[in-house]
C-alpha cells in the first residue's frame, strides 16, 4: 500500500492488512469499538452494548480477562441468537463488537467482507470506517515525533477530558492548547481541527495521553 492509496482508500480491509503486526491489539479493539458505537442504537439486543464496554474497561486495565472471556462467550451467544433467529441485519451488526472482545481482533476485523455486504448503504456511511482508521492508526508513512515539552498540564488535562468523555468537539481547542506550547507539527494541528470523525484511541489524544 502507498501513501496515497492509505489517504484515499474507501475498503478499511487492506488498511488493516497493512497494519498487521504494526498495530496493537488495544487500537484494533478501540477500532472495534468505534464502528459498534457507529451503529449503537442498530445494536437492539442490549449484550453488544454490553461486550463493547468490557472491551472499552479492558483497555484501560478496568477488566480483567476472566470477564472478556466471559463478554467473548455472551457476544457469540447474542450473534449466534441473531443468526437463529433470520435478523441479518443484527448479526452482521453484531461483528464489530464481537471482535471487540475477541482474543484475536485483528482476525475478526479481517472479516470485514463477511458482514459488510449485509449492511445498509446508510450504515456504511454512517461507520466512517476508513476515516475512523485514519483517525485511530494516523498516517504510517509519516510518523509524528511528539515533543515531550507539548505535553503541558493544560493540553494533558484536555486530551484527557477528550478520551475520558468522547468529547470530541473540543479536538479544535486542544490544537490551540498544544500550538499555545509550541506545537509545529501541521499534521497534528491539521488532524484536531479537521472534521473528524474522531473516536476513542486517536492518534493525536493517544500521543498526548502516552497510550501505545
Amino acid at each position: 500500500m502507498t501513501e496515497h492509496e492509505w489517504l484515499t482508500c474507501s475498503d478499511p480491509k487492506p488498511m488493516l492488512e497493512f497494519m498487521r503486526g504494526k498495530a496493537s491489539d488495544r487500537k484494533l479493539r478501540l477500532l472495534a469499538c468505534a464502528w459498534s458505537r457507529s451503529v449503537w442504537a442498530r445494536l437492539t439486543d442490549g449484550r453488544f452494548h454490553r461486550v463493547v464496554e468490557i472491551a472499552e474497561q479492558f483497555v484501560e486495565g478496568q477488566a480483567g480477562m476472566e470477564e472478556l472471556d466471559a463478554a467473548h462467550s455472551e457476544a457469540l451467544e447474542a450473534s449466534g441468537a441473531a443468526f437463529e433467529s433470520g435478523e441479518w441485519f443484527l448479526w452482521a451488526a453484531s461483528h464489530p463488537a464481537y471482535a471487540s472482545v475477541d482474543l484475536d481482533p485483528f482476525r475478526e476485523l479481517m472479516r470485514y467482507d463477511d458482514f459488510a455486504e449485509e449492511w445498509e448503504e446508510v450504515v456504511q456511511s454512517e461507520m466512517q470506517t476508513t476515516k475512523q482508521c485514519r483517525d485511530i492508526f494516523g498516517n504510517p508513512f509519516r510518523p509524528v515525533a511528539f515533543d515531550p515539552a507539548w505535553r503541558t498540564s493544560t493540553v494533558v488535562a484536555l486530551a484527557a477530558g477528550i478520551y475520558a468523555e468522547r468529547a470530541f468537539d473540543r479536538m479544535p481547542i486542544l490544537a490551540d492548547a498544544l500550538q499555545d506550547a509550541g506545537c509545529d507539527s501541521g499534521d497534528l494541528l491539521n488532524h484536531c481541527r479537521g472534521g473528524g470523525p474522531h473516536v476513542r484511541g486517536c492518534w493525536v489524544v493517544d500521543l498526548v495521553l502516552g497510550k501505545e
